[in-house]
């Protein structure tokens, strides 16, 4: 049976142009500095992003581990939304590699309010841990797939430089909130110090991420990354997918965002299933099927009978994401498949 696989981008193969360009990639000794498509791909990642300098590394997870450890020391606190990929999927990973204490705040619809994070840096007390980054998620994986909007990063953006305190940005589908806005991503980029973006989500990449700042910044984050074991060698040939993701699958993301909109528009007719609209923003619906009368998990199991993949759990709440190997006749398959259920 061929499944419409929806339980995340990540799930995405490598275009036929991805493969070819993985075939016939030049490569070098990554560690060294020597392969040629790792630095085509990090200098287009600056380039785009607005930064000076950029660093390949094997996941997003490990990405944002390596800034963290990157913007702090052990002691310090952090500021985090309560829901974000984080705290929530990066395995307890700031306590125990960057030692450092989280302070969560709720967001409404996964962003923070700028003043409360103001109210929640610490003092220059003897009692207190020191307050030494700020992460912000964009697009919000639990909330929906929900975008900062511009003027809140600029408010937030304030409030961290008054207080002399960086940014990071966990953008994993930063892509999708440059879309979503219709602004170039370094525009959004512009209000972090450094970010991390997946090309193995949307971007359609096999493996791997970019982590993106100051020279001086990715200077120390390499010497991270090869603690934790992410310093690779003739990586070229997962580079050489991404500048492919980079060249021709970031501008085509509208696509998976009307094929989300388009789902959750059917979703929500249906009797027992809620969907808040406003959260349906980019590629991901959530969506709480309590009155439906079962669990995640056994909706998932029936789906999958069905040949429609999610990830199920035992919550109401059940995720689609789209992407770029989800047509419009596979949600049009979905929601009849949902509605027989």
């Amino acid at each position: 049976m061929k499944y419409i696989d929806l339980r995340s981008d990540t799930v995405t193969l490598p275009t036929k142009e991805m493969r070819d360009s993985i075939y016939h990639a030049q490569v070098g000794d990554d560690v060294y500095g020597e392969d040629p498509s790792i630095n085509r791909l990090e200098k287009m990642a600056a380039d785009i992003l607005g930064k000076e300098a950029a660093m390949f590394v094997a996941s997003g997870t490990q990405g944002n581990q390596i800034c963290v450890m990157t913007h702090t020391q052990p002691g310090d606190e952090i500021i985090l939304e309560e829901k974000c990929h984080i705290i929530t999927y990066e395995v307890g990973g700031i306590a125990r590699l960057a030692g450092v204490q989280a302070r969560l705040l709720p967001g409404k619809k996964g962003v923070m309010d700028p003043s409360d994070i103001e109210t929640s840096i610490r003092e220059d007390d003897i009692h207190q841990p020191k307050t030494t980054l700020i992460c912000l998620e964009n697009t919000h994986n639990r909330a929906g797939g929900t975008v900062i909007p511009l003027d809140i990063l600029k408010d937030t953006h304030e409030v961290a430089k008054k207080h002399n305190i960086p940014i990071h940005m966990d953008g994993a589908r930063i892509f999708n909130a440059a879309t979503y806005l219709k602004l170039p991503v370094k525009e959004i980029a512009r209000y972090a110090d450094s970010v991390m973006f997946c090309l193995s989500k949307g971007l359609c990449a096999p493996v791997g991420s970019i982590v993106v700042g100051s020279k001086d910044f990715i200077s120390k984050a390499r010497k991270f990354r090869k603690m934790l074991g992410g310093g690779m060698r003739q990586a070229g040939f997962l580079a050489a997918a991404g500048i492919v993701a980079l060249e021709k699958m970031s501008t085509r993301l509208n696509e998976d965002h009307d094929n989300a909109r388009l789902l959750a528009q059917g979703l929500s007719r249906i009797p027992g299933i809620v969907i808040d609209m406003d959260t349906v923003q980019t590629n991901i619906v959530i969506c709480d099927i309590s009155g439906l009368k079962m669990t995640a998990s056994e909706f998932s199991a029936k789906l999958h009978e069905k040949g429609i993949l999610i990830n199920g759990g035992y919550t109401s709440a059940v995720r689609f994401v789209t992407h770029y190997w989800i047509k419009k006749e596979d949600i049009e398959t979905t929601l009849e498949a949902v509605e027989s259920i």
